[in-house]
């Protein structure tokens, strides 16, 4: 397990600096000046201009230059907003948890839907339900989410009126800022009305939680289908059936643990096609994450925070990444032999 882990840790290492590269080379590739695009100082004088120069070091050679960008990532100083002329750390401390908490829901729904539905449909492989799930899944995958997400504000808080269509909490509840998680900073707050913005903050969550969910809900139906599959196929199973267990204890006590490890495999992966979704989820219903932050920026053409954003949202999902290859490896023993997970 040790040396999984270091291997594990280099990769980590070796993707960050890949990343931060990348985000480096960003400052020479938008338009304007380099050092600007660094540190978003868009209104600085040429003495400030001079100083930032000289931290920098943008009148050394490019491997300077990029050894003292890492210095200033490294140190948390991830330049300032050319928008709004705040630091760049500050913003996404608020609103990077906006966006874990709405990607964590909506995983948490696509696997709580999705692995029992595949597994049901590799039951009953080749039949009636099989072809019927497998078609769900295949139409639910198909639909574009910006249109879904439009058609769920049209119909749930529009027509029916059931559930709010922006936002992440109503603008009648003041909730202290402490972790950023709302539901978490709800609970933790000492507010008289603390279960009635627990109730509206939850009602607002629901569907963007189940506009994101969507597609990777589909994406686990295979997963789990195809992993059940492989599982009732392994010898273990039809030496289960030789003693002549039940096809409903070989599935409780055999087949569903044995099939979820291989599905585990796949949540890292899942989960930057999840991230993916929610920054377009979080425009459609205004959610106050960092998708939508880096999308506006866009538009604003903040290049300092295209940089910065990009670099840590992608940080975040390779770090998730590694985190569900610990818990395959510890639900696995065999994913930690030299020759698995390289």
């Amino acid at each position: 397990m040790i040396i999984f882990t270091l291997r594990r840790l280099n990769l980590l290492l070796f993707t960050v600096l890949l990343l931060t590269l990348l985000s480096f080379s960003l400052s020479y590739l938008f338009p304007g000046d380099a050092l600007i695009n660094l540190s978003g100082e868009i209104n600085a004088t040429p003495a400030q201009l001079a100083i930032l120069s000289d931290e920098y070091r943008h009148q050394e050679n490019i491997f300077m230059q990029y050894w003292a960008y890492l210095s200033h990532v490294f140190s948390g100083d991830l330049g300032i907003s050319m928008a709004s002329h705040l630091p760049i750390i500050e913003e996404i401390k608020i609103l990077l948890p906006a966006t874990i908490e709405l990607s964590l829901a909506a995983l948490l729904l696509a696997m709580f839907v999705g692995v029992p539905i595949g597994f049901i449909a590799a039951i009953k492989h080749e039949k009636l339900a099989d072809n019927i799930i497998l078609t769900v899944a295949m139409f639910g995958y198909s639909i574009p989410v910006f249109w879904l997400g439009l058609l769920a504000i049209l119909v749930f808080s529009i027509q029916l009126g059931w559930l709010p269509s922006a936002g992440q909490i109503s603008l009648l509840y003041e909730i202290k800022h402490v972790t950023g998680f709302q539901i978490i900073d709800i609970l933790l707050s000492d507010s008289a009305y603390k279960w009635q913005a627990f109730q509206n903050a939850t009602a607002h969550m629901i569907l963007p939680t189940v506009v994101v969910a969507l597609a990777p809900a589909t994406i686990f139906v295979r997963l789990a289908r195809t992993a059940m599959l492989e599982v009732l196929d392994k010898s273990y199973i039809r030496a289960a059936k030789a003693k002549g267990l039940s096809f409903g204890q070989i599935i409780y006590h055999h087949a569903i643990r044995n099939a979820m490890v291989k599905v585990i495999r796949d949540v890292g992966l899942q989960f930057a096609n999840l991230v993916t979704i929610a920054m377009v989820t979080e425009v459609i219903f205004s959610w106050p994450g960092i998708g939508r932050w880096l999308i506006e920026s866009i538009y604003q053409r903040d290049y300092t925070a295209i940089q910065s954003g990009l670099l840590m949202l992608s940080s975040f999902i390779f770090l998730v990444h590694i985190i569900t290859d610990f818990i395959y490896a510890a639900l696995n023993p065999l994913a930690r032999e030299s020759n698995h997970g390289a």
